[in-house]
C-alpha cells in the first residue's frame, strides 16, 4: 500500500567535507542546504566582492590601492608589479592572477578609467582590444597616480573605520575617504548572485559641479550640469533627454554610443579613431567581415586595424563611387560601431545593495563624506586639545621655574618626581610627565615662553573647529571647497562628444543598396528554391529537379521580395530573395532547410510571399479548422530571421496561403466531400498560434485534405458545395468537379 503523507524528499549531504572520509552521511533537506551553504556564499559575493560601495571601489580595488599606499608608492618611484601583487596578498587572498587583473584595469596604460589610479609602465593591454594581452607582472612597473592623494587624503585622521584583514594580522580601511564622488567618475561593473551592477563613468568636473549644485539647491536640475556620461574611449553619445532623465531618476536604462570617424578624400578611405566603450576593435572587424561575406555590404574594398602607439585607428578603403556617409549609417545599424551602454546603478549602502538614481547617489555620497569630515575635524580637535592641555601645564611651570628644579633635585626616588610635580603645581599626571621630560637645556624662560605663546592660537583654532563641527552650513562649505580644489586640479575636458541632433538612418534605407529587378521563383516540393532572371528564363530549357522531386509552385516577383517559410515544427523563417544568388533552370537551386538553418529533422510545410505585409495568412488544419492571421503579425522591426510558435500546433498543417483580400475557397476532405465558403466568414485573430474556427464538420476518421482558391479548383457545380454558414459538412464530390490540378504550395 502506498504511504500517505509522504515526507518531502531529502538530499544526502556528506558532512565530513571529504566524500567517504569516514563512510558516513547524513540526510539534509535541500532548503536547509540552500540556507546554510548557498546563502552565505551569495551574501559574500554581493557584499564582499562584486558590488561597489559609496567610495566607488570594490574590496579588491580598495585592498590593492591601500597596499600600494602603505608601500609608499604615492610619492616614491615605480616598483615591479609582481612586488605589489605579492604585498597585496596580505589583504586579498584570492591569488596573484586576480590581483594583477585588478591592477591592469585600474592602470593608465589599459585606458579603462577616465582617471586611472595606477601610473603604469609597460604593456597593460587596452580596454578597446579583445586580443591585445597585457604583459606578465614581472615585466611591468607601477606606482599610484597623483589623483590617489585625493583618495587617501586624511586617512590617518580617523576619517574611516579600520578593520582586521582576513587573518587579523593587520588593519585595512573599510572604505577610502575620497574627496570627490568617485562612485560616478570611475566606470564599474560587477556580477553578483541574483543581482548585478553596471555604472558608467561621468566627467570629474561635471560630477563635482553637480554635487556642489545639489548641496546648494536640492531641487537643482541635474541635466544642466551633468549632460551625460563620459567614457575613456571617447566616441559620440546620442543624446536622448527622456532616456537620460529616466536613468538619472531610477538608475536604470541605457545610453546610445557610436564611433567617431572621418573621411580622408585623398585616399578615398574612412578612419575610425574612437569606438563605443562597450565593444572592441576585433569584434567590429569580425562583424564587418561577416557582412561583406554575406553580400550585405558591397562598398568596402578593404578594412584593417592600424592601431599603434598614437592610438586606435581602424581604416576602411572604399570602392569607387561609394558614399561614406551612407556606408557609415549602415555600419552603425549593422555593427557594434553603434552600441548601447546598459546602466544599473546598484551600490552597497551600509552593506545593503540599492539601485539609485544620480541625485540619490550624490546625496548618499554627501552624507557619507560629511561624516568623514566630521571625524577628521574631531580628530584634529582632539589633537589640539591634547597639545593645549600640555602647554597649560607648562605655563604653570613658568610661574616658578626654580621651584620645579628644586622639586626634581630634592626628590630622592625617580618614581616620585612626577607625583611631587603634580602636588607642587596642581597639574595632572600627563602634564607632569611632559614637564619632567623637558631637557635641562630647555629649562629657561625663553623656551617656556615660546611654547606657551601658542596657547591663545590653539584655543582659537579649537573654538573654530568646534564651531565648524556643530554647523551643517560650515561642514557643507568644507566639502564644497574640497570639490572645487579637486575639480580645478584634476578636471579634464570631455572625451565623449554629445550629439544632440543625431539622425539615425531608417532601416528602409538598407534596401537602397539591394538592386531590384524582375525574377521568377521556382520552388520544389522537397524545398529547393531557384531565382531566375527574365533574361535567363528566356534562354533556359526544361527545369531540372532532384530525382523524385517536382515543382510545387512558381511565381513572378522582384529581387527585393520577402517570403515566409512555415515548417512542420510550427516555426517560421523569414528571408529575402536578394539573399539568394540568381540561378538557372539547369541547376537544382538552393536547399531552403540548409540555407535558412532548419533544425534537425525539420521540413517545409508552406511558403508564402509577404508583399507589403498587408492582407492575411490562411492556415488550414487536418481537423477541419482554419485560422486567419494578419500578415503584419509576422513583420519584425529587427533583422530577426526565425519565429517560434508561428501557427497552432493542435493539428497538422494542410495548407498556408497569403491573400490580400477575401476570396472564395474550395475545401476537399479525405472521404470524397467538398465545400465552398468565403474567407470573409473568418474573423482575423491577433495571435499567431490561434486554433482558428471549424469550417468543416468531418465524419469519423476523415480529415481535411486540401484547400484551393475556387477559381483554381475546377468545380463546375458551385451551388452544390456552397455554404452560407460554417462549419459545413459539404457535399459528395462529383466526378466532373474533381480537381484536375496537382496539389501545390499556394502563395
Amino acid at each position: 500500500m502506498a504511504r500517505k503523507n509522504k515526507e518531502p524528499e531529502k538530499k544526502k549531504v556528506n558532512t565530513d567535507g571529504i566524500m567517504g572520509l569516514h563512510g558516513s552521511t547524513t540526510e539534509q533537506a535541500i532548503s536547509e542546504t540552500l540556507e546554510l551553504n548557498y546563502m552565505p556564499y551569495a551574501m559574500s559575493v554581493i557584499v564582499s566582492r562584486a558590488i561597489p560601495e559609496i567610495d566607488g571601489f570594490k574590496p579588491s580595488h580598495r585592498k590593492l590601492l591601500y597596499t600600494m599606499y602603505k608601500m609608499g608608492l604615492l610619492t616614491g618611484g615605480r616598483t615591479k608589479s609582481a612586488n605589489i601583487v605579492g604585498q597585496t596578498m596580505r589583504l586579498n587572498p584570492h591569488g596573484d592572477a586576480a590581483i594583477y587583473e585588478t591592477m591592469v584595469r585600474l592602470s593608465r596604460g589599459n585606458e579603462t578609467l577616465l582617471h586611472p589610479f595606477v601610473d603604469s609602465k609597460g604593456n597593460f593591454g587596452k580596454v578597446y582590444s579583445r586580443d591585445m594581452a597585457y604583459a606578465a607582472s614581472r615585466y611591468t612597473e607601477a606606482k599610484l597616480d597623483p589623483i590617489c592623494a585625493e583618495i587617501f587624503k586624511d586617512i590617518d585622521c580617523d576619517t574611516v573605520d579600520m578593520v582586521d584583514n582576513y587573518d587579523a594580522t593587520m588593519k585595512e580601511p573599510a572604505l577610502l575617504p575620497t574627496t570627490f564622488p568617485n562612485v560616478l567618475v570611475s566606470a564599474n561593473q560587477g556580477i553578483a548572485v541574483g543581482m548585478a551592477s553596471n555604472i558608467c563613468s561621468f566627467n570629474l568636473k561635471e560630477v563635482c559641479d553637480t554635487a556642489i549644485a545639489l548641496m546648494k539647491n536640492p531641487d537643482h536640475d541635474i541635466l544642466e550640469t551633468l549632460p551625460g556620461p563620459d567614457f575613456s574611449t571617447g566616441g559620440e553619445l546620442l543624446f536622448d533627454e527622456a532616456a537620460t532623465r529616466e536613468i538619472y531618476a531610477t538608475g536604470r536604462g541605457s545610453f546610445k554610443l557610436r564611433a567617431k570617424w572621418r573621411y580622408v578624400k585623398e585616399g578615398n578611405l574612412i578612419e575610425i579613431t574612437e569606438i563605443p566603450y562597450t565593444t572592441a576593435t576585433e569584434v567590429i572587424m569580425d562583424k564587418v567581415a561577416e557582412l561583406i561575406k554575406a553580400g550585405k555590404i558591397k562598398e568596402i574594398a578593404d578594412m584593417r586595424d592600424e592601431t599603434d602607439l598614437g592610438g586606435l585607428k581602424l581604416t576602411i578603403d572604399l570602392k569607387r563611387g561609394a558614399d561614406p556617409d551612407k556606408l557609415m549609417q549602415k555600419l552603425f545599424r549593422l555593427t557594434p560601431l553603434q552600441d548601447s551602454f546598459p546602466c544599473n546603478f546598484n551600490i552597497l549602502i551600509a552593506g545593503m545593495p540599492r539601485v539609485m538614481g544620480v541625485g540619490e547617489i550624490l546625496n548618499e555620497w554627501t552624507a557619507w563624506r560629511t561624516d568623514c569630515v566630521k571625524r577628521r575635524i574631531y580628530f584634529q580637535m582632539q589633537k589640539k586639545e591634547d597639545r593645549l592641555h600640555l602647554l597649560k601645564g607648562l605655563e604653570r611651570i613658568l610661574l616658578d621655574i626654580d621651584k620645579a628644579i628644586a622639586i626634581i633635585r630634592e626628590t630622592e626616588l625617580e618614581s616620585e618626581v612626577v607625583p611631587n610635580l603634580m602636588i607642587g603645581f596642581g597639574i595632572d599626571e600627563i602634564q607632569a610627565n611632559f614637564v619632567a621630560e623637558i631637557k635641562l637645556r630647555n629649562i629657561n624662560k625663553e623656551y617656556i615662553l615660546k611654547q606657551t605663546r601658542a596657547i591663545g592660537d590653539l584655543e582659537q583654532e579649537i573654538a573654530d573647529l568646534r564651531d565648524t563641527l556643530n554647523s551643517p552650513r560650515k561642514l557643507k562649505n568644507v566639502i564644497i571647497q574640497e570639490l572645487r580644489a579637486v575639480s580645478d586640479k584634476f578636471g579634464q575636458p570631455r572625451r565623449t562628444e554629445i550629439v544632440y541632433d543625431a539622425q539615425e538612418a531608417a532601416p528602409e534605407e538598407e534596401e537602397d543598396a539591394v538592386p531590384d529587378y524582375p525574377v521568377t521563383v521556382f520552388v520544389s516540393k522537397e524545398g529547393y528554391l531557384k531565382k531566375i532572371t527574365a533574361q535567363s528564363l528566356r534562354m533556359s530549357g526544361e527545369q531540372k529537379f532532384k530525382e523524385g522531386d517536382s515543382l510545387a509552385f512558381t511565381r513572378e516577383t522582384t529581387n527585393r521580395a520577402e517570403f515566409l517559410v512555415f515548417t512542420d515544427k510550427f516555426q517560421c523563417y523569414k528571408s529575402r530573395l536578394s539573399d539568394f544568388d540568381d540561378g538557372k533552370a539547369s541547376l537544382l537551386g538552393d536547399f531552403l532547410p540548409q540555407k535558412l538553418g532548419f533544425e534537425a529533422g525539420e521540413t517545409m510545410s508552406a511558403l508564402v510571399f509577404c508583399g507589403d505585409y498587408k492582407g492575411f495568412v490562411l492556415f488550414f488544419f487536418e481537423n477541419g479548422k482554419a485560422a486567419k492571421v494578419p500578415l503584419s503579425a509576422y513583420e519584425t522591426k529587427t533583422n530577426r530571421k526565425k519565429l517560434t510558435g508561428a501557427y497552432c500546433d493542435k493539428s497538422p498543417l494542410v495548407k498556408a496561403m497569403a491573400l490580400e483580400a477575401d476570396e472564395q475557397m474550395a475545401l476537399y476532405t479525405s472521404d470524397g466531400r467538398a465545400a465552398i465558403f468565403s474567407t470573409a466568414q473568418l474573423l482575423p485573430k491577433t495571435t499567431r498560434n490561434t486554433q482558428g474556427v471549424a469550417v468543416l464538420t468531418l465524419k469519423k476518421k476523415a480529415v481535411l485534405r486540401d484547400a484551393v482558391l475556387l477559381s483554381e479548383s475546377g468545380i463546375v457545380n458551385e451551388s452544390r458545395y456552397r455554404t452560407k454558414t460554417i462549419p459545413s459538412a459539404g457535399a459528395v464530390l462529383k466526378q466532373e468537379d474533381s480537381p484536375d490540378k496537382q496539389e501545390t504550395f499556394e502563395v
